[in-house]
């Protein structure tokens, strides 16, 4: 006698967590690597050291001006010119009078640059202004002396 039952296997329905698992992973990476997209910096410029550094908090709507070794002036991956950025600027601080700048001179930039931009700045009446620097670099620590 066989009291067993035959197990019937039932088509299974959509599963709706592996989805909601995968989509949000995916979202946490968008907003992860938008975060750090929307920062602003290029690649290319390497601003200078500086032995007091002070880690100001980001604001949002801060723009960011890149000025390259060359004198270009690059603003949201744009090359302008000083009128274009001029325009820009004053149209900025007409809607946002306290918009803060950050200027990433590279350190190879003449001084001649980073002036012209701030000449720019304080004629679109920009005058909240500062200059991104990095830390200097850790130095390793010195070696212990060997135990004999």
């Amino acid at each position: 006698m066989n009291f067993r039952r035959r197990i019937r296997t039932e088509p299974m329905g959509f599963q709706i967590i592996p989805i909601v698992d995968v989509i949000m992973l995916l979202l946490i990476f968008f907003v992860s690597t938008w975060t750090y997209a929307h920062r602003e910096n290029e690649l290319n410029i390497t601003v200078p050291t500086a032995k007091e550094v002070t880690k100001t908090p980001r604001t949002p709507g801060e723009i960011i001006i890149n000025v390259s070794q060359t004198g270009e002036v690059v603003l949201n991956r744009k090359t302008l010119t000083d009128d274009e950025l001029r325009s820009v600027l004053a149209r900025i601080a007409k809607q946002f009078p306290d918009q803060p700048v950050i200027v990433r001179g590279d350190e190879a930039t003449q001084y001649k640059s980073i002036v012209r931009v701030l000449d720019v700045c304080r004629q679109a009446d920009i005058w909240n202004v500062a200059f991104a620097t990095k830390p200097p670099e850790a130095q390793p620590a010195a070696a212990a002396p060997a135990k004999r």
